[in-house]
């Protein structure tokens, strides 16, 4: 806001007044919401570091039992095993809110399965193909868990910057530039009403002349 664009006159001083009650009232609001969101995303960035942790754990027993399977049962059948499989994941995306920012609620079923809902038949294969299964369910599981808190976490960072940005453009830019303006107003009727009392007494001064 250029000053030279500033009307000194009463009415805008107040409009001013009210547009910086404003400012400052939604400064605090979404400093406040700044600060909920970084609290919420540490949390979440907690849940991340476990959820890495498992997930590697979970990634490097479902390609170790994969490789034993493979020597036991031979590639032929590990794959035969799989392709009995009849019962694929369900995979269903909702989404909750955490403090304005809609982030994903994933839900799934039907990832770890029992003997008989896995269609090969027990008696032909060893319990190395079981324990195969097992672990890629365990890690499917876990990657679906990862999937959700990743989103969050990238949900919560670009809800987090773009609170910022608002919270700088009001402390460092709206705010300064209002509070200038009504200074600059306030000078200037301080400075026309000096003037208009020294015009009044020169014109009392030459009528009691």
């Amino acid at each position: 806001m250029a000053l030279r664009d500033v009307k000194p006159t009463r009415s805008e001083l107040i409009n001013l007044k009210r547009k910086i009650q404003l400012s400052e009232r939604g400064y605090k609001i979404l400093k406040m919401k700044r600060d909920g969101l970084i609290l919420e995303f540490f949390k979440v960035l907690a849940d991340a570091k476990d959820c890495k942790g498992d997930l590697l754990k979970k990634h490097a027993r479902a390609v170790e039992m994969m490789a034993l399977a493979n020597t036991v049962e031979g590639a032929i059948g590990v794959k035969s095993a799989a392709f009995s499989v009849k019962e694929v994941p369900q995979i269903a995306l909702k989404s909750k809110n955490i403090m304005g920012v809609v982030v994903p609620q994933i839900e799934s079923s039907k990832v770890r399965k029992t003997l008989a809902d896995r269609g090969y038949g027990v008696l032909g294969t060893s319990t190395v193909i079981d324990e195969t299964a097992s672990a890629f369910e365990e890690l499917v599981e876990a990657i679906i868990i990862s999937a959700e808190i990743e989103t969050t976490m990238k949900r919560l960072l670009d809800e987090i910057e773009k609170t910022k940005r608002r919270v700088n453009a009001l402390e460092f830019k709206v705010i300064p530039e209002l509070t200038a303006a009504r200074d600059f107003i306030k000078m200037r009727l301080d400075e026309m009403e000096r003037e208009e009392l020294f015009r009044m007494k020169k014109i009392k001064a030459r009528s009691t002349s």
